[in-house]
């Protein structure tokens, strides 16, 4: 079982729009209404992957209600660990500019967390990791919840000996860092916060120093960029991919994840992740990805690199 973990989830909703304008009024051409999250956006790309999935993390409220009936629908749906709460979970809000494909992002901050909730679902995180192969840790924190938490989580899974990749950014990535995951992905903007470096491929060895065992970049149009204990790479599909980008970082998480418990080789999670990553820019909403789309990019992803270029690490080979 692949445990992900959404301390911040929420209602997604995509609109999509002829042609976003400032300051004027715009007829929804469609509406699309998903449960999201970071985490949940990868669980769903695990399941659909044929992967047996559970999801932990926060839920309240009429919208959190709503995230929970959609998840249990969806086919091959993750199980629920989701911890209650008594806040409303949020929701974020996508626009789609389908003349030029843009998208225009708003996320609401989420539920305050009280300390009780917060041990109720450390409670749960310890007892769901003796089951998990992997744990993915992902997203935004929630007011509340202690800025430090990820660190703590990453720690914990260390020492139940479940491998754990971290996809958050600011201060919680920052500290996170320093409890050594195994693997962490930035994109380019959440690695130059982290080091300062605007650089790609030194921003991601200088991560690498601050404690992460991997780390795995992405760079957006330009695919992934991955520097190992085994080796540093670059993946990227054949072509610049339009459509809505939401959620894409998510499905190379999938990808990555699914690679590791399959312990298929670092240039195959790669090109897999990279797919996943184009084919969900193909999708209609965050947590989908286009099957077809997929299947074609999958063989031409063109992933180069080499094995043994990276300095060693500690910590197991994954």
């Amino acid at each position: 079982m692949i445990l992900t973990v959404t301390l911040n989830t929420a209602l997604d909703i995509t609109y999509r729009v002829r042609s976003l304008r400032p300051h004027a009024s715009h007829r929804v051409s469609e509406v699309a209404e998903r449960p999201g999250g970071k985490g949940l956006n990868v669980a769903r790309v695990l399941a659909a992957l044929g992967h047996e999935v559970t999801v932990t993390g926060f839920a309240g409220g009429h919208t959190g209600a709503v995230l929970r009936a959609m998840l249990a629908e969806a086919p091959g749906a993750p199980a629920d660990a989701l911890v209650p709460v008594s806040g409303a979970t949020r929701r974020t809000v996508a626009v789609v500019d389908e003349r030029t494909g843009d998208t225009t992002q708003l996320n609401e901050p989420g539920p305050q967390i009280s300390p009780a909730e917060w041990a109720a679902f450390l409670g749960r995180y310890q007892e769901l990791l003796p089951g998990a192969s992997a744990v993915a840790l992902c997203g935004s924190l929630p007011p509340g919840v202690p800025v430090g938490a990820y660190a703590g989580l990453v720690r914990a899974a260390r020492s139940a000996g479940v491998p754990v990749l971290l996809d958050t950014s600011g201060e919680p990535l920052r500290r996170g860092v320093a409890a050594r995951p195994d693997v962490i992905k930035p994109n380019t903007e959440e690695l130059a916060e982290l080091t300062g470096s605007h650089e790609p491929l030194r921003a991601t060895q200088d991560a690498r120093r601050r404690g992460a065992h991997a780390v795995v970049a992405s760079l957006g149009a330009d695919g992934l960029l991955a520097v190992t204990p085994e080796g540093h790479w670059r993946a990227a599909p054949p072509a610049p991919v339009h459509g809505n980008p939401t959620g894409a970082g998510d499905s190379a998480v999938a990808g990555l994840l699914s690679g590791l418990v399959e312990r298929l080789p670092w240039p195959d999670r790669l090109a897999r992740a990279a797919a996943l990553s184009a084919a969900t820019v193909r999708a209609p909403a965050a947590g989908e990805f286009d099957h077809a789309a997929y299947t074609e990019l999958l063989g031409r992803v063109r992933v180069t690199g080499a094995a043994g270029a990276a300095q060693a690490g500690s910590g197991p080979s994954w």
